[in-house]
Formats: structure tokens, C-alpha cells, sequence
């Protein structure tokens, strides 16, 4: 019956405590590798939470530090207002010199290190208006908002003179008329359009409105007008248009002051150029009421004496155009002057309220406008 292979119990014996053996060892050595993982987390956290620590005493030492330095305002007059110019490209350390010497805040480390924690920064240039002895809080939140700027207001319509934009430059805070006129007498600020010999500026500044700061003076204000002239004149290739003419943009510039003394109205501009360029090639006199006006001075109604008085700027008297423009002008008018209307007229007579002319070819037709604009109260 042996023979029949029944298995021997000594030999399931040692199979199942081999396999126990090696059970217990790969326990072991998982184990191990758990300790040891857990030991390195747990070495990492330890890491972590020293490194927070550190930092977090370092943020109260630098508070600390700031406190003590301008947390809190200095022992000057408060109520005391200080104005300071910060320059564009000033760092933050340099605003906080400036503020320190201007005794806004009382230390410029504190200025810097609290800028610094609070990611203040960089401000804008221009002008603040701070109160003296502030704490850097309250220093880097007024800076923070941007400078106080102030402007003034000039507002320069089209058709004014020299003499009538100095009146407007006059009329602005901390500024005067005479000394406008005087920086315009000197020379020192002249058009690029402006020929050789001529010492008149007289239209060649742009009418616009204009936002005078309190860092610009009547030379500053004189040379922002003249360049915005350039600008445009530029920008409308007026330029090159006059050369194909045969023409300067200077001489542009003063027939189109003549055709704005006359208009009211912009589609009329091209028909009184077109009159004007008529009368220019027969010979005529351009007999234009805006140069008569020109050389009294004033807007007023016009009289005998104007009509008689002798000179360049009567073209009752002196044949082609004045010597100089007479007023600014606009960019309508520009164009006019060098796109005239190809008509047969030589005359025009205001004839409606709104500022419309009515034009004539003879001069019968034109005494007959004239009549009718005044029996309907026009004129």
C-alpha cells in the first residue's frame, strides 16, 4: 500500500516553515522601508516648519525695524503741506531719500523696507502734495495714488490773433499777457515754416483746447502752440502740396488766414478761396474786410477811416496778399487755399444768419445781393 505515494508529514512540515521563514523577513524589510519612509516626511515637515519660523521672524524683526524707524508719523507739524517733484525714473530708496529731506517720513530705510514688504511701487513722476512729518504708511498710500496734477485750462478757438491769445494766456493762473508777447518778440521759439526774416509768429500756432500744467510757463505754452502748428501742417502734408503749387507753406498758411477771417461757414471756404484766386489772377485788389480789421486791432464794425487808412494789411489799397497771415487757422481752410473752387465769381456778400454767402460774377450782381441781404436784415 506504501507504494502508492502517500506524502510524508515531515516534508509538509519544512515547506510551510520555509515559506514562514520568508514571511516574516519580507515583514521585516517592508517594515524597515516604511520606518524609513515615514522618517524622511517626517524630516521634510521638520524642514519646512523651521524654515516658516525663520521667516516668520524675519518678517517681525523687519516690522519691528520698520516701527521703529516711520511706522508712525515724526514730531514735525503735521498740518505743514510740502509739494515734492518726483523725477520719472526715481527708484523707490530714491523717492525715500527725498521724502526724508523733504521730512515727509522720517527715515528713507523704513520708506524702502516697508515698500518692500508691501510691493509698493514703482510710483509715478510728477508732483505730490504731501503733509510733512507723515508716517511711510500713509506716505506710500498718497504716492500709490499717482501726483496731483493741476492744469489749467487754455482754450485757443480758430481765427484769434497773437495779441488775442496773449489776452487767453494771460487770464490763466500765475500767468501774464506781457510776458507772453515779450518771449514772442524775443524769437527764441520759431516755426519750422516760418521764412527767413519774417519775426511774426502771427498764425502759426494751431487753435485747440490746451492743458497747461504748473510747471509750464508763457514760453512753454508758446512753444507747445507753434510745435502743435508743425505738427499738423506736417501731418496734412500741407508741405508737400504747396511745392507741387509752386508755393510756400507760409504762403498757404496766409491765404488760408484770409479765407477764415471770411467764413463762417466750411463749405463756403472753398468758394471764397476760389474768388480770392479770380481776383489774384485778373489783378484786382482782394478788397478782404478781415485784413482792414487785422490792422485796427479790434472786431469792431468797420468805418470810412479803415476803408482809407494806408497799408500792407488794407487790400482796399495793396494789391495780393498781406505780409503775414493774419489769424490761425484750421485744417478746412488749409485745404481751401490750395483746392480753390473753379468758379467765375469775383464777389461775395454775407447773406444768410448763419454765416452763408451768396456770390457774384459781375459787380451789378453782387449790389444786388447786397441790397437784398439788407432789406432782410442780414447786414
Amino acid at each position: 500500500m506504501n507504494d502508492s505515494g502517500i506524502d510524508s508529514p515531515t516534508d509538509g512540515n519544512e515547506s510551510s516553515g520555509a515559506r514562514g521563514v520568508y514571511g516574516d523577513v519580507q515583514r521585516d524589510v517592508e517594515g524597515e522601508v516604511a520606518v524609513a519612509g515615514g522618517g524622511a516626511k517626517k524630516g521634510r515637515k521638520k524642514t519646512l516648519v523651521a524654515f516658516a519660523i525663520l521667516l516668520a521672524a524675519l518678517l517681525v524683526f523687519a516690522l519691528l525695524c520698520v516701527s521703529m524707524l516711520g511706522l508712525t508719523a515724526g514730531s514735525g507739524s503735521a498740518n505743514k503741506r510740502v509739494v515734492v517733484n518726483v523725477k520719472s525714473g526715481s527708484s523707490v530708496s530714491e523717492i525715500g531719500s527725498q521724502l526724508t529731506r523733504a521730512n515727509v517720513v522720517p527715515n528713507a530705510l523704513a520708506f524702502r523696507i516697508y515698500s518692500r514688504i508691501t510691493s509698493a511701487g514703482p510710483f509715478q513722476a510728477g508732483k505730490y502734495e504731501l503733509n510733512e512729518s507723515q508716517s511711510v504708511p500713509s506716505a506710500i498710500k498718497a504716492l500709490s495714488r499717482g501726483p496731483k496734477i493741476s492744469y489749467r485750462i487754455l482754450a485757443l478757438p480758430p481765427g484769434l490773433t497773437i495779441a488775442e491769445i496773449a489776452q487767453r494766456v494771460g487770464s490763466l493762473r500765475s500767468m501774464s499777457s506781457a510776458k507772453f508777447l515779450e518771449v514772442v518778440a524775443s524769437g527764441s521759439i520759431r516755426s519750422k515754416y516760418q521764412p527767413e526774416g519774417i519775426a511774426s509768429l502771427e498764425g502759426l500756432t494751431w487753435p485747440d483746447t490746451y492743458y497747461i500744467s504748473e510747471q509750464e510757463d508763457e514760453a512753454a505754452v508758446l512753444k507747445r502752440i507753434v510745435d502743435r502748428f508743425d505738427s499738423e501742417i506736417l501731418r496734412m502734408k500741407i508741405g508737400e502740396q504747396a511745392s507741387a503749387q509752386g508755393k510756400s507753406v507760409y504762403e498757404v498758411t496766409t491765404l488760408a488766414s484770409l479765407i477764415q477771417g471770411e467764413s463762417r461757414l466750411d463749405e463756403d471756404r472753398p468758394l471764397i478761396s476760389g474768388v480770392i484766386a479770380n481776383r489774384m489772377r485778373l489783378g484786382m485788389l482782394l478788397q478782404i474786410d478781415a485784413t482792414l480789421l487785422y490792422a485796427r486791432g479790434d472786431r469792431g464794425p468797420l468805418t470810412s477811416e479803415d476803408f482809407a487808412r494806408p497799408g500792407p494789411y488794407n487790400s482796399y489799397k495793396s494789391l495780393g496778399l498781406p505780409p503775414t497771415p493774419i489769424m490761425t487757422v484750421t485744417a478746412p481752410s488749409l485745404i481751401a487755399a490750395l483746392t480753390p473752387s473753379k468758379i467765375p465769381y469775383l464777389y461775395y456778400v454775407l447773406y444768410e444768419k448763419n454765416g452763408k454767402h451768396k456770390f457774384a460774377t459781375t459787380y451789378e450782381e453782387h449790389l444786388a445781393n447786397i441790397a437784398d441781404a439788407r432789406r432782410r436784415g442780414v447786414l
